[in-house]
């Protein structure tokens, strides 16, 4: 889907280059990212911290269920009442807290490295401010970049000083490599067994299907949340007459006639595809953000919160 005109002619733009912490992360976003975990915690003030907390079956206080007494089991934990009530032998699960692990999924496929790397800029800067707020509300962080696989990750990380480390890791990724989301996730899933949220950031242009990466994340009982980078001239190439087209990241070329009527075409599938994305989020429930790269990063930030599924 959407193998874009990348060339007038078979001009191919570079490759773009690495971003330095000067352009993304300088004093004026790290002043926002300040104003941004406020606004968090207004939103959510008067909540108990352990709401942000995930839970699991455990030995914890709060009841949770009931499940058959197999041998083995203390008998400490049976349920005496519903014993003499029912003549069955039940034992009581609880509620266990912990804290919420959010992973930060990045696609760092060449995709997201064209037009002079927009959307990976832009994903970078949402994903450190996401990340900063995560961290300012002690929440356990972690980063991923991918492609067809897991490419690099930083380690789970808590407090908001260490949003630093968080800079220096966005900081090193570059676009590079082919989208397959259901291979990078089923690599992610092997390496990461504690549940928790999972913020995708991707243009989502998946030729296997945007679907099977996030399904990966629905059938292991991960939470995910699709920040879906697009840049609006993805749907308007600049381009007319005979061009040669080729896929970013197969480098595949094949030579067509560029016309009004078809660039038209090229327009209403990039809104049919958009459409698409939305319509699976949202009858599999999955919390999704279209993420358009003209818009303020901080906007976008608030326009998350507004969403709800990322703060708990």
């Amino acid at each position: 889907m959407l193998d874009a005109v990348r060339g007038a002619l078979g001009k191919r733009p570079s490759a773009p280059k690495s971003t330095s912490k000067g352009d993304l992360f300088d004093d004026e976003f790290q002043r926002k990212l300040a104003t941004l975990a406020l606004v968090s915690k207004r939103v959510f003030a008067g909540r108990m911290r352990a709401e942000r907390r995930t839970k699991k079956s455990g030995s914890g206080v709060e009841f949770a269920d009931h499940r058959d007494y197999q041998s083995g089991d203390d008998f400490r934990t049976l349920d005496w009442n519903i014993y003499q009530r029912f003549d069955r032998l039940l034992v009581r699960l609880y509620e266990e807290e912990e804290d919420l692990a959010i992973y930060f999924v990045i696609d760092t496929s060449r995709s997201m490295g064209f037009a002079a790397g927009r959307k990976l800029k832009y994903a970078k800067r949402v994903c450190a401010a996401l990340s900063y707020v995560g961290l300012a509300n002690l929440d356990r962080v972690s980063l991923v970049s991918t492609t067809d696989r897991v490419m690099d990750r930083m380690p789970t990380t808590r407090g908001k000083a260490r949003i630093f480390r968080v800079f220096r890791f966005l900081e090193q990724l570059e676009a590079e490599g082919r989208t397959n989301l259901e291979d990078a996730m089923k690599a992610f899933v092997a390496q990461n067994k504690r549940r928790g949220l999972i913020v995708l950031a991707s243009d989502l242009y998946d030729p296997h299907g945007f679907q099977r990466g996030i399904n990966v994340l629905r059938y292991n009982k991960y939470d995910p949340f699709v920040i879906h980078v697009t840049d609006a001239e993805d749907a308007k190439p600049k381009v007319l007459g005979d061009v040669i087209v080729y896929d970013c990241e197969t480098g595949d070329e094949r030579e067509v006639t560029v016309t009004a009527s078809v660039l038209d075409r090229f327009a209403r599938a990039y809104r049919d595809y958009l459409a698409e994305i939305e319509h699976y989020c949202s009858s599999k429930q999955v919390p999704y953000i279209q993420a358009d790269v003209s818009v303020p990063f901080d906007e976008l930030v608030l326009r998350v919160f507004r969403r709800g599924g990322f703060l708990r």
